[in-house]
């Protein structure tokens, strides 16, 4: 009985802990230079307000006049709507102003950490 009760938790420790690296992984920024911040400035192309994050994508004119698409990657929809965003806070043809990580690997991609609309507010994200 004993060695049953032993097996069985030692089975429950290693299941436990092979899921903690996924339950991390899922909300690491790793992939993003948070340390050193990116400002953008676009016109929003259209908001995903889905799970587990929503997105903003952005069409932003690069150094040399060039326009680019952008995925901003912003929190959860319940996380937004606890800071006072709704679904339609920001829609298609809004000027924004983002900041965050932008991708360490050069993709146009980026975990924001603020976003400013057009009339001044100032929205965490």
């Amino acid at each position: 009985m004993v060695r049953k009760l032993t097996a069985s938790f030692a089975a429950l420790i290693f299941l436990a802990a092979a899921a903690v690296p996924r339950a991390l992984a899922h909300h690491s920024v790793s992939m993003y230079d948070m340390e050193h911040p990116t400002t953008l400035k676009g016109v929003v192309e259209r908001l995903e307000w889905t799970n587990p994050h929503a997105y903003i994508y952005l069409t932003v004119k690069n150094d040399k006049g060039a326009t680019e698409e952008w995925a901003v990657e912003i929190n959860s929809p319940n996380f937004l709507k606890h800071n006072g965003w709704t679904s339609s806070t920001v829609k298609a043809g809004d000027v924004v102003t983002v900041t965050g990580g932008a991708a360490k690997s050069g993709a146009k991609t980026m975990r924001c950490t603020t976003v400013v609309l057009a009339d001044g507010l100032v929205l965490r994200s």
